[in-house]
């Protein structure tokens, strides 16, 4: 018998409705199961990296509610020495195209903000109490997905 998948980031996508009264942004999909508590981080300016907070038991859901922003997610293979080579999945979340990223526990989370006014929201599966025994940080270079792809 195998055992089952890992879980994986997933984005649960959104949409926004506009009509003479003005729009509404919606992500209906978003059950905010086993959620706990949330917090908004801003930084000063865009182009800045926060980056990396890693939990073993802790799940976010990453909702960018103004702004534009780089958001990654790695699963840590070894706590003491990630790999390196280990797969970044690299996600835009921007306010007009709304959407929560889910992060499962075991995983690295970072965002660079795009935009000078970018506000992230993060929801958090564990309390503040619960998380602070499980809060792992990386260097913000650590895995570097920061560059803008120029097209």
């Amino acid at each position: 018998m195998s055992s089952p998948k890992p879980e994986t980031p997933r984005l649960i996508e959104g949409g926004l409705a506009v009509d003479d009264r003005g729009q509404i942004s919606f992500i209906n999909d978003f059950h905010f199961e086993n959620v706990k508590r949330f917090y908004m981080v801003a930084n000063h300016s865009r182009g800045f990296v926060r980056a990396w907070h890693a939990h073993r038991h802790e799940a976010k859901y990453v909702h960018v509610i103004q702004g534009a922003a780089i958001i990654g997610a790695v699963e840590i293979d070894d706590w003491a020495q990630p790999s390196k080579d280990s797969q970044v999945h690299r996600y835009i979340l921007a306010e007009k195209k709304p959407a929560v990223l889910y992060i499962p526990a075991g995983y690295a989370n970072g965002f660079m903000s795009l935009t000078d006014d970018t506000r992230i929201v993060f929801f958090s599966t564990r309390t503040l109490e619960e998380s602070l025994d499980d809060d792992i940080r990386f260097d913000s270079r650590y895995w570097d997905i920061w560059d803008i792809i120029e097209r």
